[in-house]
């Protein structure tokens, strides 16, 4: 039997099994039906939808930062239905994520499964339904897997927290800061309040 658990925060689907053993194929041939899903601890987590704001946020990562790593070759960008594969089995999806390409050295294209360890850049981008401890614990296993940079962005507070280590931010951004990429993608900058900003058509 599997263990289906929604998302914090929604309407939560039990049934007791023991810890499943989760393969890539079984896990690729989900039906997926809108959804998306990461495994953490052998549950299937149902990540629901997100809002506009959300989407906002992460389409304007997509644009710039992406765009400046295509431009600049530096590595490959990823949205949030993209699983990476954990050292524990756990396949964990970043909001938005990038990987350099040193370490995608040797492969001529991506792979049609899923690529092993953290990316070296995650976003995670708040939604109310969040917890402290969900939060950390994707922290502690990015870093364990060889993330090097995290950016956790609140819209509704519009701050970010920029993380080296799980243990603390080393950073906190407001919309008067710019973010940037430091080594990781190394001259990429974005005014924070590029993140945040209010509809003017």
């Amino acid at each position: 039997m599997v263990t289906l658990i929604q998302h914090p925060g929604q309407n939560q689907l039990e049934t007791p099994a023991e810890e499943k053993v989760w393969t890539d194929a079984e896990f690729m041939a989900l039906n997926r039906d809108g959804h998306r899903y990461e495994i953490v601890n052998g549950e299937l987590i149902d990540m629901g939808n997100r809002s506009a704001k959300h989407g906002y946020v992460c389409s304007i990562l997509m644009i710039l930062l992406g765009g400046y790593v295509h431009i600049q070759k530096l590595g490959a960008m990823f949205d949030s239905s993209t699983a990476f594969k954990m050292k524990s089995g756990n396949k964990r999806s970043p909001d938005v994520s990038f990987m350099a390409k040193e370490r995608l050295q040797g492969l001529e294209e991506l792979p049609d499964g899923f690529l092993e360890g953290a990316p070296d850049l995650a976003v995670e981008i708040l939604s109310p339904s969040n917890t402290v401890a969900e939060i950390h614990n994707k922290l502690v296993e990015y870093f364990e897997n060889g993330a090097r940079l995290v950016w956790v962005i609140n819209p509704k507070e519009k701050y970010v927290l920029v993380y080296r280590s799980s243990q603390e931010p080393d950073r906190l951004l407001k919309s008067v800061d710019s973010l940037d990429g430091e080594e990781i993608v190394s001259g990429f900058t974005l005014p924070v309040a590029e993140l945040f900003q209010k509809l003017a058509f």
